[in-house]
C-alpha cells in the first residue's frame, strides 16, 4: 500500500505579523505539527495601512519619508527576528516579505510558493466586530485552496 501524503514531508507557511498570536502560532506549529524534514515559510505582510490613512493634506514630505522609513526599519527588524525563530527552533526554512493585503497576499504566497499546508495565528474578535472589520485568518481560511489551521491563544495565556 502507498505511504498516505500526511506522513509525506511538507512545506508549511506561517502567517507572521509581529504579534503575540503569531508568535503564538508559530511556537504551537513547532510543538504539536512540526516533523523534521518539512519546510517552513514566515511570511509577513508589511502594513503601511497607517500611513495611508494619515490626513495627507496635513503631512509634508519629509515627515511621509520619516514615517516610511520607520516602518521599513521596523519590518527589517520582524524579519530579523523571524529568521532568528526558525533558527533557534532549528527549523529549515526562510522568511518572505509578501505586499498587499495581508490575506491575499498570504494566500497568494502559498500559491506562488507551492505550499502544502498554512498555519496563522487570530485576533480572537467577537463575531461582530469579525462581521464588520473583517478579519484576516477569516480571509485565508475561505479563499486558500490547501489546508489552513487558525491557532488562537488560549484566554488563560493571554
Amino acid at each position: 500500500m502507498a505511504e498516505q501524503t500526511t506522513n509525506s514531508l511538507k512545506k508549511v507557511l506561517i502567517a507572521m505579523d509581529g504579534s503575540e498570536n503569531a508568535e503564538y502560532a508559530f511556537n504551537w506549529y513547532i510543538d504539536v505539527c512540526h516533523k523534521g524534514g518539512n519546510y517552513v515559510i514566515l511570511c509577513h505582510v508589511g502594513d503601511y495601512k497607517g500611513l495611508v490613512h494619515t490626513p495627507v493634506m496635513s503631512l509634508d514630505a519629509n515627515l511621509v519619508q520619516r514615517m516610511i522609513s520607520e516602518e521599513e526599519n521596523r519590518i527589517k527588524l520582524l524579519m530579523a527576528k523571524f529568521s532568528e525563530m526558525l533558527k533557534r527552533a532549528m527549523v529549515d526554512g526562510k522568511v518572505i516579505r509578501a505586499t498587499g493585503e495581508p490575506g491575499e497576499a498570504v494566500v497568494r504566497t502559498a500559491k506562488e510558493q507551492d505550499v502544502d499546508y498554512i498555519v496563522t495565528g487570530s485576533r480572537g474578535l467577537g463575531t461582530i466586530r469579525r462581521t464588520f472589520l473583517g478579519s484576516t485568518s477569516d480571509y485565508i481560511l475561505h479563499h486558500s485552496h490547501i489546508p489552513v489551521t487558525i491557532v488562537q491563544v488560549p484566554s488563560d495565556k493571554k
